[in-house]
């Protein structure tokens, strides 16, 4: 081993507390930019790859079947702006019935609405079908299904009871689209067959048909990368037909948010994290080398003397900071990678692309770019060790020549009041101390106020996390939920028949309404009803939860526009806002088995229940679909009067209910536990605990160097009579009052930090974040906050604290 590399291992072994520090600093910083930037690149990557592979449509137009040709929708590929088309292809939404049995599906099993797509064949210039399994149909009575949306496998039968002569459709194939253009597919003549079309253009049907049918276009653009070019493909598009004839549309933008956005809500917290890390790291990382250099002044001198030039000198005081921090580099790959295997496994279930993982780039990218921040940070410290001169480093006391440099006009003042503070003389000393070394009080500072700022960003997220929580699912502010039975289940149930009929009865919602205002206890209540139909502009089945009564107290909340208010009305998410194209103040057609009804949206709500793509109506939207007892409520959601005992009013509750013949069940309202949310809980709670941890450490190692700088002064003192509380008094008090004025100063930061991030976060999914669960800090909140810099700095100078107590007297002043 050479002269330098002895010197470099001598310097990292002998400052083992530094090492651990510098190695933990940047195993923080890079295991957060690796997170970040890994699912940043590698969440889309599934979804991109697929997109390219499969010609994906960045726009998918839905034009109305009634008032259309399918000459005018073709011609709509000439529009300005379209560089490929595919279609038109007959669409249609038909609610099919299972034939046959298989392990996934009881026979007689009523599926959601499908959206089903006449095409001839899986390939062509835009959206090309992915046949996972079995072959495409190529005559009638034939199907294939999306995987994702109908759990069938190929030689199960369907039965399309309302479409004309109810055909009877056999899976043959098993398929995906990237775009999601369809639920199922059929041959362009079924197609027309199933929606009762008269001619080959299918520009008309029998009125007997309940069937309702539109067109697709399935358009590529020159320029769609960003929401502002898709919007004016759209555009040009609807403006090649007659207004009105296009009835929705849908952006690939949308989809690939859909499919991302679980994955994409980590990356603003964990790249403020990973930025909070890099400074800190930074930060750190210059106390340690500037405290060994200041600590070395003699050793340097006797390196010189040897030999050593200062080019020499300056490497082996980057490389003992270089090291330590390449050990954290590795470290911090390998637990970033480990962290993203959960989050992006996810997306690649969405387009069933090979297992995704953080790209070897970015591997490769976060930790150059952490050891030239390291190097750099370190090289200021060591290019003065290279600029002292040989004979003064030797000559020269570590003691004198620090205290010399260090005291100032300002620190001589503070030692001359600080008797005359009517405080105890050792804390009257510690609070002078700061004053007498203000460079290296601000670096503690800046230490503790990044710790503090982490932890404030991180009880702000917790707090957001924690009321996101408790309102993402609908009617979570009910303490009782009645289960009355009816409707059509919630997103995703099924609704089993056995021979046609439908198993199981009903309660009277008005016998359990009446219940309900008889029970003592109770303070309100609302009733729902669910189904799910076909909405215009969105493809699929569309889960509508219906209301009745007086449901304002149990609404999600809204970021936009108002709650419900009357007939005719509609609130959803802004998810389903773009995804259908429109904007609060449009109308959607809601579709069921031919019968047709408008709402007009009023509102956006933030909730997450069924893939945020519910729509919230009132009951008589149902019942003007025609869906009679299913628009009736099938649950009531109650709240209770406060003081009301919980369990003493269930029971009464269903007593009352059972003595009354209703049929009804009570029980507790007990929302569910999101996983993405308690997953980004943890990962919170562990980053933050890292960069508390490395700013503790910070503070500990700027402590030891001062205790160390001043270990004559506190030989005299002890001399002096000083016993070793007094002196972990004044220790302790040296970086006190540095610690609460970096407290009080980094929560406002932290708060700020907050505010900014948590609406990106919002914006990852497709929603805004409610105002209200931004807004969390409240005052007790805030000063425990503030409090927390004075804890975070007497944590750290503890333990140095008590090894100046043990000092020896004599050994103390012996030192120089």
């Amino acid at each position: 081993m050479s002269a330098l590399g002895k010197v470099v291992r001598a310097g990292v072994g002998r400052r083992r507390v530094q090492t651990v520090v510098m190695v933990l600093t940047t195993l923080m910083a890079v295991t957060a930019s690796v997170l970040a930037a890994g699912l940043l690149v590698a969440a889309r990557a599934p979804f991109e790859r697929a997109f390219d592979e499969r010609r994906g449509a960045h726009l998918v137009g839905q034009f109305d079947g009634a008032r259309a040709s399918v000459a005018e929708v073709k011609a709509t590929a000439e529009a300005a702006g379209v560089a490929a088309a595919a279609g038109p292809f007959l669409s249609l939404s038909v609610r099919p019935r299972t034939a046959s049995q298989s392990e996934f599906v009881p026979g007689w099993v009523d599926l959601p609405p499908l959206t089903v797509v006449g095409r001839a064949d899986a390939s062509g210039p835009v959206d090309r079908i992915q046949l996972v399994e079995g072959a495409w149909p190529s005559r009638a009575g034939q199907i294939a299904v999306d995987e994702s949306e109908v759990p069938l496998r190929p030689g199960a039968r369907l039965t399309i009871p309302d479409a004309p002569g109810s055909p009877t459709l056999t899976v043959v194939g098993v398929a995906r689209s990237v775009t999601g253009t369809a639920d199922a597919w059929v041959t362009p003549d079924q197609a027309k067959g199933l929606a009762g079309a008269t001619d080959a253009a299918g520009t008309s049907r029998p009125a007997s048909s309940p069937s309702s049918y539109s067109y697709e276009m399935y358009y590529r653009f020159h320029d769609a990368r960003t929401a502002a070019e898709v919007a004016a493909g759209r555009a040009a598009v609807a403006g090649a037909v007659p207004e009105g004839v296009m009835t929705g549309a849908r952006s690939y933008l949308a989809v690939k948010q859909e499919q991302t956005a679980n994955a994409m809500a980590f990356v603003p917290f964990l790249v403020a994290f990973g930025g909070l890390g890099l400074f800190l790291s930074v930060l750190v990382i210059g106390i340690v080398v500037g405290g060994a250099v200041g600590a070395a002044t003699r050793r340097i001198g006797v390196l010189k003397a040897l030999g050593f030039t200062p080019g020499q000198v300056v490497r082996a005081y980057v490389a003992q900071a270089f090291v330590p921090a390449a050990v954290g580099c590795v470290l911090g790959v390998g637990l970033g990678n480990a962290l993203a295997v959960p989050v992006l496994a996810e997306a690649d279930d969405v387009v069933g692309a090979p297992t995704t993982t953080v790209p070897l780039w970015i591997d490769v990218a976060v930790p150059v770019g952490a050891l030239v921040l390291v190097a750099g940070a370190a090289l200021v410290p060591a290019l003065r060790a290279g600029r002292l001169r040989t004979v003064e480093a030797i000559t020269v006391g570590r003691t004198a020549g620090e205290a010399g440099r260090g005291a100032g006009r300002l620190g001589r003042l503070a030692s001359r009041l600080a008797p005359r503070v009517p405080l105890p003389r050792a804390v009257g000393l510690g609070l002078a101390y700061p004053f007498a070394r203000p460079g290296r009080s601000l670096v503690t500072a800046a230490a503790v106020g990044f710790g503090a700022v982490s932890v404030t960003f991180a009880v702000g997220l917790a707090l957001t996390l924690g009321a996101v929580q408790e309102g993402r699912l609908l009617n979570s502010a009910a303490d009782v939920v009645v289960e009355a039975g009816g409707g059509q289940g919630p997103p995703g149930a099924d609704v089993v028949r056995a021979g046609g009929e439908e198993e199981g009865e009903r309660a009277d919602p008005g016998a359990v309404a009446d219940a309900l205002r008889a029970q003592e206890g109770t303070a309100r209540f609302y009733g729902t009803a669910q189904a799910q139909v076909a909405a215009s502009g969105v493809t699929g089945a569309t889960t509508v939860v219906a209301y009745e009564g007086d449901s304002a107290w149990g609404a999600p909340q809204i970021v936009s526009g108002r709650w419900l208010d009357g007939a005719g009305e509609a609130v959803v998410t802004e998810r389903f806002l773009d995804a259908a194209g429109i904007e609060v103040g449009d109308t959607v057609t809601l579709t069921d088995e031919g019968r047709r009804t408008t709402v007009r949206i009023v509102g956006a709500a933030f909730f997450t229940e069924g893939g945020s793509m519910a729509l919230l109506t009132s009951t008589t939207t149902l019942a003007d679909l025609g869906l009679g007892a299913d628009a009736r409520p099938g649950q009531f959601h109650v709240r209770t009067e406060p003081g009301t005992d919980p369990a003493r009013y269930l029971d009464s509750l269903n007593g009352a209910l059972k003595a009354a013949g209703v049929g009804a069940v009570a029980r507790t309202g007990t929302p569910g536990t999101s996983g993405v949310i308690v997953a980004m809980d943890a990962l919170i709670g562990m980053l933050t605990l890292m960069l508390v941890v490395v700013a503790g450490l910070g503070v500990l190692n700027t402590v030891v160097l001062d205790t160390r700088d001043r270990v004559r002064d506190l030989g005299v003192l002890k001399a002096l009579g000083m016993t070793p509380r007094q002196t972990i008094a004044m220790v302790v008090t040296s970086v006190a009052g540095v610690g609460l004025l970096a407290g009080v100063v980094a929560v406002p930061v932290g708060v700020a930090l907050h505010r900014a991030v948590t609406p990106l976060m919002g914006d990852a999914i497709g929603m805004s974040v409610p105002a209200a669960d931004i807004a969390v800090y409240d005052p007790p909140v805030l000063v425990l906050l503030a409090l927390g810099g004075l804890v975070l700095a007497v944590a750290g100078a503890l333990l140095p604290a008590g090894w100046a107590a043990r000092a020896g007297t004599a050994t103390a002043l012996r030192t120089e």
